[in-house]
């Protein structure tokens, strides 16, 4: 067994975690972010084929999500890292060089294909570097960082998109994007990769949320206090389809991992949806179009917040994080209910609450994943997530055409609630059960 180092080397976690920084912020400074819609508009697309080019993103996502998370197990996640804005970047000239339906088609396919290759590669590389330099506990601040300094990105190039627009056209916006994505290309070569021997047993102290399973009464005698040992396929380098393979299989045969992967999935994926619908929650709110994007600054201030509170979060308990799930829920529901400008102020509680909720749910998942198919997991959770988005976005948009934006938000934001319900069952049945009957049965402490 190979002890934790007593001391981090700091260097080699500033070099890591400045690098990170910088290739988020810079992925997500893309001008065309807050003009996409608007630029498809003025090409004379009708609401109907925008709407069926978000259906191509979102199924690119989905088809290229697990293949690409099989490849950076096998080849290098840093250089998956590398390809994804390049590959993005390509699908913005498309659009400003060739503005038309089957260009921006073809450009959201490399986009999606482009936000898959970092889709687990970015969380794997990220947890074994830090659990290679004995730091494996500064997980959830890091990634929740991370995610604060995209947020950072998404914020400046909305400062910055209108006047680009006003100099230089679509052309100068789409420039822009390109140059910030071929700056996060060279930042990402910076990113150290160092594979971990794979028949190697570390032991990792999981963050109190992530290290029980869903509801589970805390650790009796006879659990490890480890991370298990590595699986048969970790001494001897796997191929594509066999690591593809064994992440598939880890998620089905390991109830905590299969867990893990779908409360990542459910957290993430229902504020992802209703984050597209805030816009058009503002103008029912009465304020004029000008208004609306110092609302979402707003919410766009509170994911900053909720990233930054990943090292407070991480000491929740599994009652503290269904909580956390029931402010989510109420926050937005409430918000949305209200109808009112003031009424942003909850919604941005709520987003900063959720952010927290999908990097404590992500930190948890990456402490249950054992053997050398991390990124294919990671992946897995990623697609899983898609998935519940678009049936979010179908589900939405039934119930908004029949009862408005507001019912529609608070009704979506409900999931929040039963999570929080199962959560707290789930920890109750465990909890009356025996520690040592209920390691003894399906579905006990494991």
């Amino acid at each position: 067994m190979i002890a934790i180092a007593s001391r981090v080397p700091e260097p080699a976690i500033r070099r890591l975690t400045a690098t990170l920084y910088g290739y988020a912020f810079l992925s997500d400074l893309v001008l065309l972010y807050p003009l996409y819609v608007v630029f498809f508009a003025d090409t004379g697309l009708s609401v109907g084929q925008i709407a069926s080019l978000f259906v191509i993103w979102s199924a690119a996502g989905i088809l290229f999500e697990v293949p690409s998370g099989a490849w950076a197990d096998v080849l290098s996640r840093r250089l998956l890292l590398c390809l994804a804005p390049l590959v993005a970047a390509a699908g913005f000239a498309l659009w400003v060089l060739l503005p038309s339906y089957p260009a921006f088609a073809v450009g959201f396919l490399l986009w999606g294909a482009g936000g898959a290759l970092v889709s687990g590669a970015l969380e794997a590389l990220v947890w074994t570097e830090l659990d290679r330099l004995g730091a494996v506990d500064r997980y959830a601040r890091v990634l929740g960082r991370a995610r604060t300094a995209g947020v950072l990105g998404v914020v400046v190039s909305g400062v910055l998109a209108g006047p680009v627009l006003a100099v230089g056209g679509y052309p100068a916006v789409g420039a822009a994007s390109v140059l910030a994505c071929l700056l996060a290309t060279i930042v990402a070569t910076r990113l150290p990769e160092h594979r971990a021997p794979r028949a190697v047993r570390v032991p990792v102290a999981e963050p109190a949320m992530a290290s029980r399973p869903v509801g589970a009464a805390p650790p009796g005698q006879d659990e490890p206090a480890t991370v298990p040992p590595a699986s048969p396929d970790d001494d001897g380098e796997l191929g594509w389809w066999d690591t593809l393979r064994a992440g598939v299989s880890q998620v089905r045969t390991r109830p905590p991992v299969r867990a893990a992967v779908l409360l990542v999935a459910v957290v993430a994926a229902d504020w992802g949806a209703l984050d597209e619908y805030t816009p058009l929650l503002a103008l029912d709110t009465g304020v004029g179009a000008q208004a609306v994007p110092l609302l979402l600054l707003l919410l766009w201030a509170g994911v900053t917040v909720g990233g930054l509170l990943a090292p407070a979060g991480e000491r929740l308990g599994s009652r503290g994080y269904a909580a956390l799930l029931g402010l989510v829920g109420v926050a937005l529901a409430g918000g949305a209910l209200l109808r009112h400008p003031a009424g942003f102020v909850l919604l941005a509680v709520a987003f900063g609450a959720a952010q927290l909720a999908t990097v404590l749910a992500d930190a948890r998942l990456q402490a249950r994943i054992t053997g050398s198919s991390r990124a294919t997991v990671t992946s897995l959770a990623g697609m899983a997530t898609d998935v519940l988005i678009i049936v979010t976005y179908a589900g939405y948009g039934l119930l908004a055409t029949a009862a408005g934006n507001a019912v529609a938000f608070a009704f979506t934001a409900g999931a929040y609630l039963v999570v929080a319900l199962v959560l707290l069952t789930r920890r109750r049945r465990r909890t009356a059960v025996p520690v040592g009957v209920a390691a003894a049965v399906p579905g006990g402490p494991d």
